[in-house]
């Protein structure tokens, strides 16, 4: 806090810096390790266990959305992916998003993503260059991606993205540098994957928004999250390593007419939950795995 308030005038006002890492740079300073606390619903503490190390909960982003299908798997083994997927297509279904925990996948299948044609990949390459050049020159664009620790990649391509150009990279620490250089050029982080502790970051031209920033902490950014929530941002995608986990939030050009948007962190992938939440029209947005709490 002092250091921001000394370097202040060289970088602008906090809220103008679009770059949270305020919980990142504590690393120094002591936080309760006693308790991990798992919210309920009403962001209440359930249950509070002692572990030995950083907990990693799935993190799921719940968006409103006018009455859809939506359909999740988990703990979904390499050799079961094709059939999930096929059967989803031959549904009108295409994956919205994806997500790894504990080598096995998590995919998000819905009828609201907009796209007219996908492709997929498992790779054994954190990603795989040559297969994503490929299908960029065939009208292809990313549209989701995750990667396992031993690190293998799923990377979900798709047609019907409004999207005209796209420029990924993959890092051995969150991509800072990088990001803001892309944003000067137009470009807005659309998707996100982590394999270890390695990023990799998607950014695209067209993405439909106007303003983005990036939450980055070793525990779940309540506050910075809550302030982005209050100006009009909404987490538009998240990805975790076991240390740190990073959100985007975007300003979408076009509001959506409700933009209610909840976020929920589970030790086992919400089943259940999901299910409340397609109740009330709430649909997941996004699914991560990682570190939420320290």
């Amino acid at each position: 806090g002092a250091l921001a308030a000394l370097l202040e005038p060289l970088c602008g006002p906090t809220s103008r810096r679009p770059i949270s890492t305020e919980g990142a740079q504590k690393v120094g300073s002591k936080r309760k390790a006693e308790t991990l606390e798992e919210e309920g619903e009403d962001g209440r503490p359930r249950k509070k266990v002692r572990l030995g190390m950083p907990a990693q909960q799935w993190i799921t982003i719940y968006n409103a959305h006018r009455p859809m299908k939506q359909r999740y798997h988990y703990n979904v083994a390499n050799s079961r992916i094709e059939q999930h997927v096929d059967k989803g297509n031959d549904d009108g279904l295409f994956i919205s998003s994806v997500s790894c925990a504990q080598e096995l996948w998590a995919l998000i299948m819905d009828a609201g993503t907009g796209f007219n044609a996908q492709v997929w990949e498992l790779s054994t390459q954190f990603l795989p260059k040559d297969w994503i050049l490929e299908q960029w020159d065939d009208g292809y664009y990313i549209t989701a991606l995750a990667g396992s620790t031993t690190g293998s990649a799923l990377v979900i391509m798709s047609k019907g993205t409004p999207y005209t150009q796209q420029s990924y990279k993959v890092s051995d620490s969150f991509p800072f540098k990088w990001i803001n250089k892309k944003w000067k050029e137009g470009f807005y982080v659309t998707s996100m994957a982590t394999s270890g502790t390695r990023w990799a970051v998607v950014m695209s031209r067209n993405a439909g928004f106007v303003d983005q920033c990036v939450e980055l902490d070793f525990m779940y950014p309540s506050e910075g999250i809550h302030r982005r929530w209050d100006s009009g941002f909404r987490i538009t995608c998240c990805a975790a390593t076991p240390d740190q986990a990073a959100y985007v939030l975007s300003i979408p050009r076009r509001r959506p007419a409700d933009e209610t948007q909840e976020t929920l962190r589970t030790s086992a992938f919400p089943s259940t939950h999901v299910k409340e939440k397609w109740a009330k029209n709430l649909y997941i947005s996004a699914v991560a795995f990682g570190r939420t709490v320290s």
